[in-house]
Protein backbone atom coordinates (compact mmCIF):
# COMPACT_ATOMS: atom_id res chain seq x y z
CA UNK A 1 0.00 0.00 0.00
CA UNK A 2 1.33 3.38 -0.90
CA UNK A 3 0.06 6.24 1.21
CA UNK A 4 -1.58 9.16 -0.53
CA UNK A 5 -0.35 12.58 0.54
CA UNK A 6 -3.15 14.57 2.08
CA UNK A 7 -2.68 17.26 -0.53
CA UNK A 8 -5.54 15.26 -2.01
CA UNK A 9 -8.31 17.84 -1.52
CA UNK A 10 -10.91 15.22 -0.71
CA UNK A 11 -8.91 13.85 2.24
CA UNK A 12 -8.29 17.36 3.56
CA UNK A 13 -11.99 18.19 3.33
CA UNK A 14 -12.91 14.98 5.13
CA UNK A 15 -10.48 15.92 7.90
CA UNK A 16 -11.89 19.46 8.12
CA UNK A 17 -15.41 18.01 8.40
CA UNK A 18 -14.15 15.68 11.15
CA UNK A 19 -14.61 12.56 9.06
CA UNK A 20 -10.92 11.75 9.46
CA UNK A 21 -8.78 11.77 12.60
CA UNK A 22 -5.17 12.87 12.59
CA UNK A 23 -2.56 10.71 14.34
CA UNK A 24 1.15 11.34 14.83
CA UNK A 25 3.59 8.46 14.36
CA UNK A 26 6.04 7.72 17.17
CA UNK A 27 8.67 5.03 17.06
CA UNK A 28 10.19 3.12 14.18
CA UNK A 29 7.93 0.10 13.73
CA UNK A 30 6.57 1.31 10.37
CA UNK A 31 9.90 2.49 8.95
CA UNK A 32 10.56 3.07 6.05
CA UNK A 33 6.88 3.67 5.12
CA UNK A 34 6.30 5.98 8.09
CA UNK A 35 8.81 7.73 10.31
CA UNK A 36 8.53 9.22 13.78
CA UNK A 37 6.88 12.62 13.48
CA UNK A 38 4.88 11.75 10.35
CA UNK A 39 1.15 12.37 10.63
CA UNK A 40 -1.57 10.27 9.06
CA UNK A 41 -5.30 10.65 8.50
CA UNK A 42 -7.50 7.81 9.69
CA UNK A 43 -11.03 6.84 8.67
CA UNK A 44 -12.60 5.80 11.97
CA UNK A 45 -15.76 4.63 10.18
CA UNK A 46 -14.02 2.33 7.71
CA UNK A 47 -14.86 -0.90 9.53
CA UNK A 48 -18.40 -0.23 10.67
CA UNK A 49 -19.84 -2.47 7.98
CA UNK A 50 -16.88 -4.58 6.92
CA UNK A 51 -13.82 -6.27 8.35
CA UNK A 52 -10.26 -5.07 7.76
CA UNK A 53 -8.57 -6.64 4.76
CA UNK A 54 -5.07 -8.02 4.37
CA UNK A 55 -2.79 -5.14 3.45
CA UNK A 56 -4.79 -2.44 5.23
CA UNK A 57 -2.80 -0.05 7.39
CA UNK A 58 -4.69 0.48 10.65
CA UNK A 59 -4.50 2.38 13.90
CA UNK A 60 -5.42 0.17 16.85
CA UNK A 61 -5.43 0.18 20.63
CA UNK A 62 -2.67 -2.03 22.02
CA UNK A 63 -4.44 -5.08 23.52
CA UNK A 64 -2.51 -4.92 26.80
CA UNK A 65 -2.11 -1.14 27.13
CA UNK A 66 -5.34 0.66 26.24
CA UNK A 67 -3.57 4.05 26.50
CA UNK A 68 -1.19 3.07 23.66
CA UNK A 69 -2.22 3.38 20.02
CA UNK A 70 -0.28 1.52 17.34
CA UNK A 71 -0.08 1.77 13.55
CA UNK A 72 0.38 -1.61 11.86
CA UNK A 73 -0.44 -3.53 8.69
CA UNK A 74 -3.11 -6.26 8.67
CA UNK A 75 -1.42 -9.46 7.49
CA UNK A 76 -4.07 -12.02 8.41
CA UNK A 77 -7.78 -12.00 9.23
CA UNK A 78 -9.18 -15.22 10.69
CA UNK A 79 -12.74 -16.54 10.34
CA UNK A 80 -13.77 -14.80 13.58
CA UNK A 81 -12.65 -11.42 12.23
CA UNK A 82 -9.63 -11.16 14.48
CA UNK A 83 -6.56 -9.58 12.91
CA UNK A 84 -2.84 -10.32 13.02
CA UNK A 85 -0.88 -7.07 12.72
CA UNK A 86 2.76 -6.50 11.81
CA UNK A 87 4.98 -3.47 11.51
CA UNK A 88 7.11 -2.80 8.45
CA UNK A 89 10.33 -2.77 10.50
CA UNK A 90 10.94 -6.42 11.36
CA UNK A 91 13.44 -5.42 14.08
CA UNK A 92 10.54 -4.01 16.12
CA UNK A 93 8.38 -6.56 17.90
CA UNK A 94 5.55 -4.47 19.36
CA UNK A 95 3.03 -6.14 17.08
CA UNK A 96 1.10 -9.41 16.88
CA UNK A 97 4.31 -11.40 17.23
CA UNK A 98 4.31 -10.26 20.87
CA UNK A 99 0.57 -10.04 21.63
CA UNK A 100 -1.21 -12.27 19.10
CA UNK A 101 -4.45 -11.61 17.24
CA UNK A 102 -6.54 -8.57 18.11
CA UNK A 103 -10.30 -8.21 17.93
CA UNK A 104 -12.02 -5.72 15.62
CA UNK A 105 -12.94 -3.79 18.79
CA UNK A 106 -9.28 -2.77 19.16
CA UNK A 107 -9.09 -1.26 15.68
CA UNK A 108 -9.71 2.50 15.65
CA UNK A 109 -9.67 2.91 11.88
CA UNK A 110 -7.97 2.64 8.53
CA UNK A 111 -5.08 4.91 7.57
CA UNK A 112 -6.16 6.73 4.40
CA UNK A 113 -3.34 9.18 3.77
CA UNK A 114 -0.21 10.80 5.06
CA UNK A 115 -0.64 14.38 6.23
CA UNK A 116 1.88 16.73 4.57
Amino acid sequence: MQLILASNNQELLLWLFRLRQRFCVTGTSMFPLLQAGDEVLVDTRAYRRRLPEIGDLVVARHPHRQDLKIIKRVVLVNKNGNCFLLGENKAESNDSRSFGFITPYHIIGKVTSKFP
